[in-house]
């Protein structure tokens, strides 16, 4: 019986809170809640300077941390752009470029890279994903770094 009644309290409180009168958001949910992504849609272009030695210093520490190579970057020629923005209007923006970077061993190889909106450090400002073929020694974009490309 005592069940009965809790049951019965309960849809009855359920229903009340469910047809409440909506309100606006208060001061705390407008500015904690984040209640989603809000993209302005500005991306670098794919030539832009910071960007590219994000890609080389990135490159580099790579290399030298975890494969025990000397490997640089020296420079990215030939730069152009891919794609932007080739999925559905609700994914992170992004623009999808790619070039030919010239290695310090002597060799020139093609870079895919990625410049994406908010997913800078702690999803602040623009981030870099980026595969040089031929030195994706851990497979991340494998075969061919067809998976850093749209």
């Amino acid at each position: 019986m005592s069940g009965r009644i809790a049951c019965l309290a309960l849809t009855l409180v359920l229903s009340v809170v469910g047809s409440s009168q909506p309100r606006a958001a208060d001061w705390f949910e407008m500015n904690f809640w984040l209640s989603g992504p809000r993209y302005e849609r500005d991306i670098p272009r794919c030539d832009f300077a910071p960007a590219l030695n994000r890609i080389i210093a990135n490159f580099t520490v790579k290399e030298a941390r975890f494969w025990n190579s000397e490997l640089e970057i020296v420079g990215i020629e030939n730069i152009h752009e891919t794609a932007e923005l080739p999925w559905a209007a609700q994914s992170i923006p992004r623009r999808f470029c790619s070039g030919t970077a010239v290695v310090s061993d002597g060799l020139k190889r093609p870079i895919y890279y990625s410049i994406a909106e908010d997913t800078g450090m702690v999803g602040m400002g623009w981030g870099v994903n980026f595969c040089v073929v031929g030195l994706d020694r851990n497979w991340a974009y494998e075969p061919g770094c067809r998976a850093a490309r749209p």
